[in-house]
């Protein structure tokens, strides 16, 4: 059932206020918490202002000269990335400048998309109908032991989910893990979920595990944003824009991507864009199938829903940006009013001290 936009705008401000996060009443966790995909870091003391967004496991990124960043090499990666800047692809990707050693260890050297932004905000959207490989699902399959580190993640997040034999055992098989996963979240059913949000290089929050309904996320995008039209649109455009460029994309049309995100930028000025990252389990389809994007994944399809989940997503931001220039004309209807009120109050308070005067005037005469 889709919310009111005053109701929603209501809850907005009360979480803002609250500073609750917007998928669950929680902490807010910061950097060092974060273990599989969104990690924030000072570069050095000489850049205080200067933040760099590592999307990945901690550990996987260095500090490189200024407008670059470091990340531990990865052959998918670095074969999709110089593949990426020969494609119409390449104005939605971080630049790539090849490989450097530093301390024994092979880095893909790449732009930093923060540079010279003022108080990032930063938001990390996962996209597609799922995260996990084929090959990955059908190892596990394989062998599909019972592990007791994923039954906990699954309690941590639901103690309900696990069945009366998982609870017995305390664990569950990593297939049904992997697919449980996808199903609490917005992925499987809108192909794309946030992963995590800071708000002008503020506290990290990354509590949107189970974060589900369209109102929800359109709540965390005007969070995000801060209601801002101008920021919106510009993330609108962007998006639509990308979504083009996938449609005439020769690496696009040939590779299966899995895992990838999109990660929107902005600062306080209002500067803001959109990028695609994470190509470490970005593959090469397999040579006899022909990938479409745009379709439910069945186990062999080898489809990703990279075309639903950013369809998914530039229809939930358009609605944001309707609800907030709905919300701003029902605000603005209301002051109207208000100003109406008190015009009418302040006539006749006007006229009662008139004719007060009179009567007091008629008074002193007697």
């Amino acid at each position: 059932m889709q919310i009111a936009p005053a109701e929603l705008m209501r809850k907005v401000e009360k979480r803002r206020q609250e500073g609750e996060d917007t998928a669950v009443k929680g902490k807010n966790y910061r950097t060092k918490s974060w273990k599989t995909f969104f990690t924030m870091v000072h570069w050095s003391l000489r850049r205080q202002n200067s933040w760099v967004q590592l999307a990945g496991h901690e550990g996987n990124f260095k500090a490189s000269e200024r407008g670059h960043i470091l990340k531990k090499f990865s052959p998918v990666e670095n074969a999709c990335l110089v593949a990426l800047m020969e494609d119409v692809l390449r104005p939605y990707v971080p630049t790539y400048y090849g490989l450097v050693e530093r301390d024994e260890q092979t880095y893909i050297k790449m732009e930093d998309l923060l540079m010279g932004l003022e108080g990032p905000s930063i938001m990390d959207c996962k996209i597609g109908i799922r995260t996990y490989l084929e090959e990955e699902l059908a190892k596990a399959l394989l062998k599909p032991t019972p592990r007791k580190d994923m039954y906990n993640k699954m309690v941590a997040l639901d103690p309900e989910a696990p069945t009366p034999e998982e609870h017995k055992q305390q664990a569950v098989t990593k297939p049904r893990y992997m697919q449980w996963r996808e199903s609490v979240s917005s992925t499987a059913l809108l192909g794309f979920r946030i992963e995590g949000v800071t708000v002008e290089a503020g506290p990290v929050k990354k509590n949107f595990k189970k974060m589900k309904s369209k109102d929800k996320i359109m709540e965390t995008f005007i969070l995000f944003t801060k209601g801002r039209k101008d920021i919106l649109a510009a993330y609108l455009d962007r998006l639509e824009n990308m979504q083009a460029a996938l449609q005439n994309s020769e690496f696009f049309r040939l590779h299966e991507v899995i895992g990838s995100s999109l990660l929107f930028v902005h600062d306080k000025r209002g500067f803001s864009n959109v990028w695609m990252i994470d190509f470490g389990k970005t593959t090469p389809a397999p040579s006899h199938i022909t990938i479409r994007h745009d379709v439910p994944w069945e186990q062999g399809t080898h489809e990703d829903g990279y075309l639903l989940g950013l369809k998914n997503l530039i229809a939930t931001l358009r609605d944001t940006m309707r609800m907030v220039v709905e919300t701003e004309e029902k605000a603005s209807e209301y002051l109207e009013q208000e100003e109406e009120k008190d015009a009418v109050s302040e006539k006749s308070l006007l006229k009662r001290e008139m004719e007060g005067n009179t009567t007091n005037g008629e008074n002193k005469e007697l």
